[in-house]
């Protein structure tokens, strides 16, 4: 059987049928980390891309070892639902019938023998090996025995066998491919519009490890000061922008004092774009009516200080709040611990609002690797509904003849034209393409919908809307 140019291969003499049971087990520390964070995950609802590297950290892995751990547990938490498809279908017992620990390994192994190259016989013997040292040893021959039934296909194989024939239901089909739950594959090809047929491509993204973008907060720092700094390479679109090519950020200067920050190319030109379109009349009073944990609010506030104004920024939960305040610190920003919907501040007082508002997150799932698993269709009323109300609120903040930044990191219709659609009376949209100059791929406007597999952004919906005089 021919392997796929990603996926994994059996060992040549095939894996063992039982484990070797008279040997102490090896446990490895790299999927010991991985088997860790999937219980985190699952157990405490931990964010992977928190939670990793703390544990990353604890067990004092480097290099290679640190490599191949977050390749395990991102990977696995991105394929969850083709995992647990593939699982079922090799064993005789429903998942929900399985020790929560048990099904982690399970897990572990099947990404290890079906997305990567690791050799089936090495796959199979550390993760028996994790069980047995384990709180439920006596599972690891199931482990052994599932694990060798999945290995006897590979990936392409079991896709076949367990995805609708892409002929009669193509959502179907990539949704199962490229383990996304079909209802976000739906809402991805609803969005992508007369360009349905790069659907492929746009769920593929997701799994794409994104690139590290970093801010250059003007006034502090230019974008060629610290590309040279961290040997990194100006953006393509954002004026601020510079990709980092290795290293970890959290050791740059430039971030240690404020000068830059890591934040996605995407959320750069968002803010860019509200700051600078054209508008009529004051410009001193600029607001972030959802403003937490602060990252486009310090750019903001970079961009006012050079223009000789200031930013208010708004965010209901305290402890977010407080991120604000640290990340916008030195900035003319103000921080308010309020509800974006009633925040106490003078209406008709703001020359430009930014609303980011909550969503489903969609469009970001690239970065947060367990998420698609973790929203569900029944989650996407409730955040229109307080979408809807933000941007009333921001309708009533905003001055006449200023402007709203209405944003959204999801391209999920409902959230973004929809919202739109029933906007507040006397609000007029503005053409937001002339401001994301050099960005390609469009569309018609007046709004704009980045992706990340035509832009290497995460996929933020932006609309400009004036306040009619």
């Amino acid at each position: 059987m021919s392997r796929p140019p990603t996926g994994g291969r059996r060992g040549p003499s095939g894996p063992k049928r039982r484990p070797d049971t008279r040997r102490p087990p090896e446990v490895d520390p790299a999927r010991k980390v991985a088997l860790d964070l999937l219980a985190a995950v699952r157990v405490d609802g931990a964010y992977a891309n928190l939670a990793l590297p703390e544990l990353i950290a604890a067990a004092g892995l480097h290099g290679r070892d640190a490599a191949l751990a977050t390749e395990l547990s991102y990977g696995s938490c991105r394929a969850l639902g083709l995992l647990d498809a593939v699982i079922g279908s090799a064993g005789n017992r429903a998942l929900a019938d399985l020790d929560g620990d048990v099904l982690d390994a399970l897990r572990l192994g099947a990404y290890q023998l079906l997305r990567t190259r690791i050799p089936a016989h090495a796959a199979l013997s550390v993760t028996v090996d994790l069980v047995r040292a384990g709180r439920h040893p006596g599972a690891a021959g199931y482990v052994n025995a599932v694990l060798r039934r999945v290995s006897e296909a590979d990936l392409d194989t079991w896709i076949s066998r367990l995805a609708p024939d892409r002929a009669d239901d193509e959502i179907g089909y990539l949704a199962v491919a490229t383990s996304h739950p079909r209802w976000i594959a739906a809402a991805l090809s609803d969005a992508l519009g007369p360009r349905r047929d790069e659907l492929e491509q746009a769920l593929r993204a997701d799994d794409a490890p994104p690139a590290v973008h970093l801010v250059a907060r003007p006034g502090r720092i230019d974008r060629e000061s610290l590309a040279a700094q961290v040997d990194g390479t100006p953006a393509r679109y954002s004026p601020y922008g510079v990709y980092l090519p290795a290293g970890h950020p959290g050791s740059i200067a430039a971030i240690a004092d404020g000068r830059a920050a890591v934040q996605d190319e995407g959320s750069q030109l968002v803010a860019v774009a509200l700051a600078g379109a054209e508008l009529d009349g004051a410009d001193t009073r600029w607001l972030d009516l959802a403003a937490g944990p602060g990252g486009k609010a310090a750019l903001l506030g970079a961009m006012a200080a050079e223009r000789g104004a200031v930013v208010d920024a708004v965010e209901v939960a305290e402890h977010r709040a407080k991120l604000v305040r640290r990340t916008t610190s030195g900035l003319p920003v103000s921080v308010h611990t309020a509800d974006g919907r009633d925040p106490g501040l003078p209406p008709a007082s703001f020359d430009r609002v930014l609303l980011d508002a909550p969503c489903t997150g969609l469009g970001a799932l690239r970065r947060r690797p367990e998420a698609r698993w973790r929203r569900d269709p029944s989650d996407v009323a409730d955040l229109v509904r307080l979408q809807g109300e933000l941007l009333a609120s921001a309708a009533q903040l905003v001055r006449p003849g200023g402007l709203i930044g209405y944003v959204t990191c999801s391209p999920h219709l409902a959230e973004t034209a929809g919202v739109i659609a029933r906007r507040p009376a006397g609000l007029e949209l503005v053409d937001a393409r002339p401001y994301l100059p050099g960005v390609p791929a469009l569309g018609d406007g007046p709004t704009v919908q980045l992706w990340p597999h035509r832009h290497g952004t995460d996929a933020m919906f932006l609309a400009l809307l004036r306040r009619e005089p």
